[in-house]
């Protein structure tokens, strides 16, 4: 059996999209970050960086295999399965491209945005604009990958999508406030948000601990 170790935020939800595509039996862990769950000794065992998501597969090859950090679960996940990466070849590359692009891009960029726009109690206009342009920058990027493509990879659909999937949506929820001008000049964002979103084990991905 797998546990999945989560909580209800974008990196939480793109390992849940993830085994709903595979269709696979696992069960969910709740980390509760708003109680400081993710700082328990049993969690730091098996995430270290006392983040969200982790991940156990008691049926790994080799013995029970423990895994933290978003990408290298759905890596995983997609090499164990043999879907949603392929196993060799310029898809394979380009994949793992946009998702180490949203790990390093927009996942951090989004995140000091919502905290400096949303979350911090005292508003400083400097990193407001910072984040909010490099934001901007980053959903430019997208929207001129996407106006060539179906989707991220190419034309087939991976783990490059439900990486970028969640946060993506975040600037037309969480963060609509702040790249709302933004969104409305990024047709083919738009067009890859709503073909994703479409898909039903994303669906039922993005309610994960949804109460």
């Amino acid at each position: 059996m797998i546990t999945l170790y989560t909580w209800t935020t974008p990196n939480g939800r793109k390992p849940a999209i993830m085994l709903e595509e595979l269709g696979v039996p696992y069960r969910v862990q709740p980390v509760d970050i708003g109680k400081d769950e993710q700082f328990e000794p049993d969690f730091l065992t098996i995430s270290p960086n006392n983040k969200i998501p982790a991940l156990v597969d008691d049926e790994a090859e080799g013995g029970p295999l423990t895994l933290f950090e978003s990408g290298a679960i759905l890596t995983y996940l997609a090499e164990k399965h043999g879907r949603f990466l392929d196993a060799t070849g310029p898809e394979r590359y380009r994949a793992l491209a946009w998702l180490y692009w949203q790990i390093g891009g927009t996942g951090p960029m989004f995140g000091q945005l919502g905290f400096f726009a949303m979350r911090a109690k005292e508003k400083l206009p400097l990193a407001i604009d910072h984040f909010t342009e490099e934001a901007d920058r980053l959903l430019g990027v997208m929207d001129g990958h996407l106006a060539k493509n179906t989707y991220l990879a190419g034309e087939h659909y991976t783990i490059a999508d439900m990486a970028n999937y969640p946060w993506t949506l975040s600037a037309t929820t969480y963060l609509q406030e702040v790249l709302a001008d933004s969104m409305k000049d990024k047709p083919a964002v738009r067009r890859w948000l709503e073909s994703v979103g479409r898909r039903p084990a994303v669906q039922r991905g993005m309610d994960v601990l949804k109460t």
